[in-house]
């Protein structure tokens, strides 16, 4: 049976914790930040984890080595 291939695309948006979750970066912090607030743009900055119903989907895009 062939190996199976992983999505490019979810390879360059999504890292595997050591304990198996996705972390991912927040949307909205490509451009016209001059109209956001610092606050906003802070938060912005550091990273979250996907949620419990999206990381099943990730899981078939990234396969375990």
């Amino acid at each position: 049976m062939p190996k199976m291939k992983t999505n490019s695309a979810a390879k360059k948006r999504f890292k595997r914790t050591a304990s198996g979750k996705f972390k991912r970066h927040k949307a909205f912090r490509s451009h016209i930040m001059t109209s956001k607030s610092s606050k906003r743009k802070r938060h912005l900055r550091k990273g979250s984890l996907v949620s419990v119903q999206e990381q099943k989907k990730i899981e078939m895009l990234i396969p375990r080595p």
